[in-house]
C-alpha cells in the first residue's frame, strides 16, 4: 500500500493504492476535510463500492440461472490497485482481479482529478467478458466533524419530505419513517443515527452540502447520476458519511435476480459505464 498525491494550490488530495481509496483532502490552509479513521469507530474514509453498494439479500444475486456470493459492498475496496495514470492534479487507478462472484473479464478505473477548489471522482468499468454483466457503483466518502455531528446540517438543494427507510439488518424494510417534511435543511444529531443509516431514495435534490453553525466551512457533494442517498456514523465518532449510491440495499423480500434490481447497470460486451460526483471545498 502507498499514497498518491496530487495538488493544485487550492486543494491537496491523497488516494491509498488500497482500494483506491480517498484517504485524505486538505484545503488551502492545510485543514483536513476527511475523517482520518479510528480502530474504536471506523478504520475507513471512503471505499470505492463496487459491484454493489449495500447488501445483497442473503449476500449473494442470481444471473442467469446461476447463484454468486457478493458481501456488502462488493470486494474491490479491499484489494491493492494499479496506479494507470499520475500528474500533478490527477491521478487514475486500475482494478482488474476477478472474484468468486464476479468471474467477468473486466477493468475498473477510478479517476480524481482536481479542478479549483472541486475534487472529481469517476469510475468506469468496462466489460471485457463474453457475455454480459450487471454492476453497480457507490461512494462512501466521510467528512470530518471535529466539533461534534450536532454542529453540523445537510443543506440540499431541493426543498425535500424526508423519508428513511426502516432496516432489517443490512436490508431495506418495505416500510419507511419520517425525518423532517418539506425542509432544506437537515439538522445531524447523534440520535438520528443510534439504529441504522439514513436511506433515501427518489430525491428530488442531487446536491447536499454539509454546513457547521461554528465556522463558515463546507463541504459540497453533487450527485447528478445517483437516485439514492445514504448518511451514516457510529455515534460518538467525529464524522458524517454522504454516500451517492446508484443503488439501494435489496429489501427484505427481494428477488435474487440481479437484472430486475433498480440501479444496475446492465453492460454488455465490450460497453462501458461511467458514474461520477464532484466534493467542492469551500
Amino acid at each position: 500500500m502507498s499514497l498518491v498525491t496530487i495538488q493544485n494550490g487550492v486543494l491537496t488530495a491523497q488516494i491509498s493504492t488500497l482500494g483506491a481509496e480517498l484517504r485524505s483532502v486538505k484545503d488551502r490552509d492545510g485543514i483536513e476535510r476527511m475523517w482520518q479513521g479510528d480502530p474504536n469507530y471506523w478504520t475507513g474514509c471512503a471505499p470505492i463500492l463496487f459491484p454493489v453498494a449495500g447488501a445483497f439479500r442473503d449476500d449473494a444475486y442470481m444471473l442467469d440461472g446461476k447463484r454468486y456470493a457478493m458481501p456488502k459492498h462488493g470486494f474491490v475496496r479491499q484489494l491493492e490497485w494499479c496506479v494507470e495514470r499520475n500528474g500533478n492534479d490527477a491521478v487514475t487507478f486500475l482494478m482488474e482481479q476477478k472474484h468468486e462472484g464476479f468471474p467477468f473479464a473486466y477493468k475498473l478505473r477510478a479517476h480524481y482529478f482536481l479542478d479549483g477548489p472541486a475534487l472529481n471522482v469517476a469510475y468506469e468499468v468496462t466489460n471485457f467478458d463474453a457475455r454480459p454483466f450487471y454492476c453497480s457503483f457507490g461512494a462512501h466518502e466521510g467528512y470530518a466533524t471535529p466539533e461534534g455531528i450536532e454542529a453540523y446540517s445537510i443543506v440540499f438543494d431541493e426543498e425535500e419530505t424526508l423519508r428513511r427507510y426502516k432496516m432489517n439488518g443490512n436490508l431495506l424494510q418495505r416500510t419507511t419513517v419520517a425525518v423532517a417534511g418539506s425542509t432544506r435543511e437537515l439538522p445531524l444529531s447523534t440520535a438520528l443515527f443510534f439504529h441504522d443509516p439514513l436511506v433515501f431514495r427518489g430525491l428530488k435534490s442531487h446536491g447536499v452540502t454539509l454546513k457547521s453553525k461554528l465556522h463558515e466551512r463546507t463541504v459540497r457533494v453533487e450527485f447528478p447520476q445517483h437516485d439514492v442517498l445514504v448518511f451514516w456514523m457510529l455515534p460518538g465518532a467525529e464524522y458524517i458519511c454522504i454516500e451517492p449510491w446508484c443503488n439501494a440495499p435489496d429489501f427484505v423480500d427481494a428477488d435474487m435476480r440481479i437484472d430486475q434490481k433498480p440501479g444496475f447497470i446492465r453492460l454488455a460486451p465490450h460497453g462501458v459505464a461511467t458514474r461520477s460526483h464532484r466534493i467542492i471545498i469551500s
